[in-house]
Order: structure tokens, then sequence, then C-alpha cells
């Protein structure tokens, strides 16, 4: 018969009946780049694959309701905080196959620091995820965002993701063409009950130049022309010089980069004419046309720095809403429900939330 993830408890700490350490009453804006988000009943941090996947099933058989929580970086907590457990996964490990022929296989935890994995990846000479420097989270996170920057995402180097199956019990490999990988989503977005990504393998070239340059601002700062190669250390330096200079690198000091990155992704229209004249437009494969969320909030007159209470645009990215100390996730959330609703008058075009919100709505 399976353990209850029931605890027992004493000012504040617990243990699990599995046997793993616990917090009770845990403010979970502590847990967050954003700083905000109420209390949770019982948070347990996993360090191993196999308490991670014991408190999931654990919880799952007393039909308690389960929180993961990765980095912290794409999610917006409500202010009530989280009614049962949320586990925290700091689980570690990178085991790599790496030949002449095919490259390095890089199996990496979901614990793992996600922008500590690119650093390693850049000394090793494994390309392809340079251009994703100075994101945020952790490892496991990236292939259920499908996170991506600067012209590249994850799923472009994703060979296959293995997870506990909650609803088969199973531990399962998932190989990349059964993903579901599209514009920042995956299978395991769409179904988030179902999967906890226990670790991700990548396929990577080995090198030292990176993945063609294909974002124009990056290549500008870089030299080169769109689709050129260039060493993967200068890629790097270049996208945190870009990503600072929107408030998109964490900084304890500076409340204009407490944020969730960018809140809104970049919407897909079904054609050319549905987007606004002067809007940045990029056509995609499937014959539809992406166009810019930052774009269309400058232009629907929502200016940098405009504030709700605590909550403001970012100073330096309209993409990005921040915390300038003290606000709550209702603030947040009524700041994005005016950008959205100033978006839609002005163009017709509904704005869609990039974070996942846990107990509050948009």
């Amino acid at each position: 018969m399976m353990s209850s993830p029931d605890v027992s408890s004493s000012q504040g700490s617990a243990v699990t009946r599995s046997g793993v350490a616990a917090r009770t009453d845990v403010r979970l804006a502590e847990l967050t780049t954003l700083r905000i988000g109420g209390p949770a009943d019982t948070l347990v941090e996993v360090t191993t694959e196999a308490e991670l996947i014991e408190t999931v099933r654990d919880a799952d058989a007393a039909k308690q309701p389960v929180l993961l929580l990765s980095g912290g970086s794409n999610v917006v907590i409500g202010d009530e905080g989280f009614r049962g457990t949320v586990v925290k996964i700091a689980t570690t490990g990178i085991r790599v196959d790496a030949d002449a022929c095919s490259g390095a296989m890089v199996h990496v935890a979901a614990g793992e620091d996600w922008d500590a994995v690119v650093q390693r990846a850049i000394a090793e000479q494994w390309s392809g995820l340079e251009s994703m420097s100075g994101i945020p989270g952790l490892t496991g996170s990236t292939p259920v965002q499908n996170v991506g920057a600067y012209g590249h995402e994850v799923a472009e180097t994703i060979a296959s993701v293995r997870v506990w199956d909650r609803t088969e019990n199973a531990v399962r490999t998932i190989f990349a063409a059964d993903c579901g990988f599209a514009y920042r989503t995956s299978r395991f977005k769409a179904d988030p009950s179902r999967y906890v990504v226990l670790e991700v393998a990548f396929q990577l070239r080995l090198g030292d130049l990176s993945a063609p340059v294909e974002y124009a601002e990056l290549a500008r700062v870089l030299g080169v022309e769109p689709g050129a190669r260039a060493p993967m250390t200068e890629v790097r330096e270049a996208v945190l010089g870009l990503r600072r200079s929107k408030g998109m690198v964490l900084d304890d000091a500076d409340p204009d980069t407490w944020s969730a990155g960018s809140f809104f992704t970049n919407p897909i229209l079904d054609a050319a004419a549905e987007v606004p004249a002067g809007a940045p437009q990029w056509p995609q494969p499937d014959g539809r046309v992406k166009t810019s969320a930052a774009w269309l909030i400058e232009h629907a007159g929502i200016s940098k720095g405009f504030a709700i209470g605590n909550a403001a645009v970012s100073s330096k990215h309209t993409l990005a809403l921040t915390n300038r100390g003290n606000a709550t996730a209702k603030e947040l959330l009524a700041l994005a429900g005016h950008v959205r609703g100033q978006v839609s008058q002005a163009f017709g075009i509904t704005l869609v939330n990039e974070p996942v919100l846990v107990n509050c709505s948009l």
C-alpha cells in the first residue's frame, strides 16, 4: 500500500511518511522571480529522482493537490497561495555521451540550473544552446514551455524527455517528435497534471561556433549576416548584453528585473492582413503570421514604467511586468488585464499570458 503524503509537523517543519523533509506554511513569494505568492500548506524539496517520483505518487494516491515548482521564473502564484503540497525540484546530474560523428548527447536532470547548463555547453564546445543564455529557471521547465530566445527554441536540440507519467504510474521516455512542440508550448504544458519532467536529453553539435544567428538584432550586435555562425562565447556575451538592456537578467538589487520574463507571447495571426499597419511580422511555416506583442503594447498607449499599485511595466521593456517591491498578485494581474484590454481595444488582438497562473486568473 502506498504511503500517504501527510506530514507530522512542529513549528513550521515536517517530515512526510515517505521520509522526505518538508516545511509547512511557506511563503511562495520567496521561491519565484516575481517575488509574489501566498503560503503553501506544505513544501517538499526533492533532491533525487526517486524522491520526486515518490512524493508526487504519494500525493496523487491521497488525492492531494500538487504544484511542481521549478525555478519559479515562469509562474504567478495567487495571494492566497496553494492549498496542498508544493514540490520544489532540486535534482542534479549531467551525463554526457560525445563523439566526433554524432556530437554530444547531454542528459540533464530537471533540477539543474538552466544558465549553468548553457555555460557548461559553451565551455565544452557543445553548440546549440548559446542564444538561450541568461534565461532563468531550471532545465526541467525548458521543454514544458519550449523555451526560446533570439531565434532559437530548445525544441531544436531536445532529443527526448524522460518523465513520470502520473496517469500510467510509470517512467516514460518521450522522443522529440512526440513532444508536441510549438511556439512556447508542448504536450507537457497542454496536460500539466499528467507529466513530471525528470530529465531532458539534448543532442548538440561539437565545435566552438554557434548555431546560425537567425535573429536580426543579435546579428547586428555581433556584426554578422543573419544565418551566419559566430563564436559561442561572443554570442553568449551579446545575448546577455541584450537581455540586460531589457531588464531580463535577474538582479536582486534592481526591482525592475523582478519579473516572470515576457508576460505575453507574440500573437500568431491567421493572415498578414490581420497584422496592424507598421507592426513587425514574421511568416510562419503553417502560413500564419507572428507579430510583436511589445509593439502592440507600446502602440496601444502603454508606456514603460506604467504602474498599478506596486506592479509596473518594466522601464526597459514593455513585455515585462515587474514587482516594484511589495506588489501583490492582485495588482500584477490588474496591470496585465489593463495592458491586454488596451491592446484588444486598439487592435482587436487578445494577448495570451506566458507565465502559468496558479490560484489566480487574468
